[in-house]
């Protein structure tokens, strides 16, 4: 599938431009140094137009009008010329509804791109898109969040004139997704579209949860960047940080047993540790009231033992690497683990809460 993707050097099309790699389709890129010959010919091969130039920083406000409506006339007109039906999609903002010289250039182009699907058949879309964030977006420009995550990746001052001023946001990616449905299954529809989900935030808390990513270096506790815009978020504060901080230290313990090294903590899922353990070394000797673990041993062969509490049943189990097996501690059953191999065992391990000094919930006591 070829795709004519105008704006081609920008934020969103240069996402764009990488998931259409990605599936194996062509991308036939228009910038503002192609030619009007160029872009007559990408008309000609496309089978499907993703439009999203546009100029919001000129220098003269007259290019508002030639750089966002005009070029979309012209467009428009190239499609039309062609006969072809092709399907359009758009990229307009929420700006479109405004009195000023980018609005109206946008409105202008929104008609335009309206009045080729009414004309032609052929489906034309328009996204008013809000504030779209994520990888790749220029810092210092137009985006408050591609500034603050620049900054502070690299420990300079972000400034914040109203925290509580309201954001809506959606993430590059989201708008990618709708866009490359569009272009494999655009259908007949002409008209306003949106790209979901949008998420509404203020400033001050959009550059709260930003420094918060970074903290995580020093505390290990990781904010929840598994779902909805801290994910988002969180994804696009990682794709800012400079190479020299592609790795972080972690805390590492040592003592004639082997080490000790925490990795990650969660405020709600436990923490993520390994230990090792030098050959007849054993670890543990305790047991837990609530606290549950998993282990797994990576390197090595290791002999687990337990005792029940009350009951004195014992029980022991014997894993290697080589035969990667999950083993649980239970509460209430005393466990140790031991090295019963010739070498050094590695062994990850997982914890359900986060280690708390105060109330270790660890007692210690003998197994058998």
């Amino acid at each position: 599938m070829r795709i004519l993707v105008t704006g081609a050097d920008g934020f969103i099309a240069r996402n764009l431009c990488l998931a259409i790699a990605g599936r194996a389709w062509q991308v036939l890129p228009i910038t503002r140094n192609s030619s009007a010959a160029m872009l007559q010919d990408a008309v000609a091969k496309a089978d499907a137009v993703i439009h999203l130039a546009g100029v919001n920083r000129p220098q003269d406000p007259a290019e508002f009008a030639s750089g966002n409506a005009g070029f979309t006339q012209q467009l428009c007109a190239l499609l039309a010329e062609s006969g072809r039906k092709l399907p359009l999609a758009f990229s307009s903002s929420i700006q479109a509804e405004r009195d000023n010289p980018y609005g109206s250039s946008k409105n202008s182009a929104e008609r335009a791109v309206l009045a080729y699907g009414q004309q032609s058949g052929a489906a034309a879309r328009v996204y008013r898109l809000p504030n779209v964030f994520g990888k790749w977006c220029r810092p210092n420009y137009n985006s408050a969040i591609a500034t603050f995550c620049h900054n502070i990746a690299r420990g300079l001052p972000i400034q914040i004139n109203d925290p509580g001023a309201v954001m809506s946001l959606v993430y590059v990616d989201d708008v990618v997704a709708e866009l490359l449905a569009f272009a494999q299954a655009p259908g007949d529809s002409t008209g306003f579209f949106s790209v979901n989900p949008v998420y509404d935030s203020t400033v001050g808390e959009v550059a709260a949860q930003i420094y918060a990513f970074q903290g995580v270096r020093t505390h290990l506790v990781s904010e929840r960047v598994g779902e909805g815009l801290v994910r988002a978020l969180y994804s696009t504060y990682i794709s800012y940080l400079p190479p020299e901080q592609f790795s972080y230290p972690i805390p590492q313990y040592a003592d004639p047993r082997g080490v000790f090294v925490e990795m990650l903590k969660t405020p709600d899922a436990g923490q993520f540790s390994y230990f090792t353990a030098y050959p007849g070394i054993t670890r543990g000797g305790h047991y837990h009231h609530s606290k549950t673990e998993k282990f797994l041993v990576m390197k090595g062969k290791a002999l687990f033992k337990f005792r029940h509490m009350l009951s004195g049943e014992t029980f022991s189990l014997e894993t290697s690497g080589e035969h990667p097996v999950v083993v649980e501690s239970i509460p209430g059953w005393a466990h140790d683990i031991t090295n019963t191999g010739d070498g050094e065992m590695l062994v990850m391990l997982w914890a359900n809460e986060i280690f708390d000094r105060d109330r270790p919930d660890t007692i210690a006591a003998e197994v058998f």
